[in-house]
Order: structure tokens, then sequence, then C-alpha cells
């Protein structure tokens, strides 16, 4: 892992007072808007921070699913993080879709030499569906990922996938699987069990320690839904720079995460799964 010593002034840098926090996504794309790198700048604007993107897929979706999947050359990748890393000070990074084992490998190792201050990693590893999107080696390339990055937001069925177990069916169950992830990888784990049924909505963050905060919201009952866990950790990542910890960001994101899935049915996009409101708090509809 790079040292301290072995960076450049550019990566050292501390975050200028009164500047925007500096987020980049590395996440595959949505032409819909709803989800993806378009849906991380959005969350990332959002919240006062400056967005930049790195594509790791190009991808024809919309509300109704996936149609079509374009993985760039891994040189192309590599490309994109260079040139954002050789001119920009990154304060804070969202991994979404990683989509390959070498991809994952070059992205641990951009890490590894950049080392910017605050990772999140939303692990885009089964859909809803249950299909796994990755194939066992590029599930293994993520999970190496774990011990480089801060804090972890994975859905119930990504949560077993990274402890090697069965899906959990109760919150009890959630959390302990959280709880192994977090000590078993040293990083901090939101728990998430949207998926399951009732009234509320609960997460909670949990240490490698094993300190378990709840942090859960009442439910919002709309069908629009989608990009909800990429704009999650996105706006977690544009916070971050700006809270004192985890705590505090999560439940800010929480807020405004309820309030964009409240606001979600008037957008009218899509004839689907649509999307959620990022702006608002910004611009009424």
């Amino acid at each position: 892992m790079t040292h301290a010593s072995d960076r450049s002034p550019q990566q050292t840098r501390e975050h200028p007072p009164g500047s925007r926090p500096r987020v980049l996504s590395i996440a595959g794309t949505d032409p819909t808007g709803g989800a993806g790198i378009q849906a991380d700048l959005k969350s990332f604007a959002a919240h006062g921070a400056y967005g930049m993107a790195v594509v790791t897929a190009v991808v024809a979706q919309n509300t109704h699913g996936v149609r079509a999947v374009h993985l760039p050359p891994v040189d192309v990748l590599v490309g994109q993080l260079e040139a954002v890393s050789d001119d920009v000070a990154v304060d804070a990074v969202k991994i979404g879709m990683v989509a390959s084992e070498g991809y994952a490998q070059e992205i641990g190792l951009w890490l590894d030499r950049v080392q910017p201050r605050w990772v999140v990693l939303d692990p885009v590893m089964v859909a809803t569906s249950g299909h796994h999107l990755l194939d066992p080696g590029a599930e293994r390339a993520v999970v190496d990922l774990l011990p480089r990055v801060d804090l972890v937001t994975p859905n119930m069925a990504e949560l077993a996938v990274l402890v090697g177990q069965e899906t959990a069916t109760t919150w009890s169950a959630v959390l302990e699987q959280a709880v192994e992830l977090a000590r078993r990888a040293s990083v901090v784990v939101l728990a998430k069990g949207g998926h399951l049924l009732g009234p509320g909505s609960p997460d909670a963050l949990v240490t490698p320690e094993g300190v378990v905060t709840e942090v859960s919201a009442p439910r919002v009952q709309t069908s629009n839904v989608h990009g909800t866990g990429c704009s999650l950790s996105s706006a977690l990542a544009a916070l971050r720079p700006r809270c004192d910890d985890w705590e505090s960001a999560v439940r800010e994101a929480k807020t405004w995460i309820s309030g964009a899935l409240e606001a979600a049915d008037a957008l009218a996009v899509g004839s689907g799964n649509g999307p959620i409101d990022h702006l608002h708090a910004q611009v009424p509809v």
C-alpha cells in the first residue's frame, strides 16, 4: 500500500476550507438517469459536492430493466482513473458497479496509489430478482476491495454473498451477518433492511468492533425506488467530508432519501420502476 511520503502534493493536501468536496463515482451508466453514475452525480450535487465520474460499464437500461451491457477495455478504465487523480485532488470516492475481476483489481491498485480520504463501496452484485450480476471471480475481487474502503452499503442479498451465507430473512439475522462482515473485513457496514416486510425501513451502522447503531426511518409507500441504493451510497460519499462521523452522515442521508422517495411519484419518469427525485429539496416539482 502507498505510504504518505510516496504520494504527490496533489494527493496529500487537505481539503481547502470553503471549497466543495470533490467526489468521484466509479460506476456504470443508466441512460434514463435513475441509477448508476447519473444518479450519483445528482446525489453529489444535491449535497453541495463537486461530482466526477469514471465509467465502468455502458448499460442500456430503463425503468423496466437492463437490455445490454458493454464493458470498456481495462486500459480505458485505468486511463479514466489516472486522468482524474493526476489532475484533481479527490476527497471521497463512491464505487458502484465493478463488473469484472480485472476492473476490481485495477480499482484496488488505484486506491492503494491515491488513497482518497473517504471511500464508500456499494457492492452491485445481486439484482432485485436475486440474479447474480457478477461471476465468482469478480465477486471474490469485490470482497478483496473491502479492506481498502471505509464504508460498505450492501443490500440483504449482497450482504449474504459477502459473508458466504444464505440471504437473511429477519432483521436480527441481517445484523448478525453485518457484524460478521465488519469484523472480518475491518470495515464499517451499513446494514439495510429495506427489503424486509413491515412499516419501518431499518438500517444500522456496524463497526469492526461490533458496535451497532440503529438509524431507521418510516417506510415510504412508493413503487418508484429505482436507484435508491446508488443514490444513498453516493450521498454518503458527498456528506462524509463535511460530517463528523458516519452516523451523522447516514442520518442526514436517510432524511434526504426519504424525501426523494416521497417525491418520486410526481416525477412521472418511465412506465416501470421509476427513479427517486434527487432534487426534491432544491427544486420542488
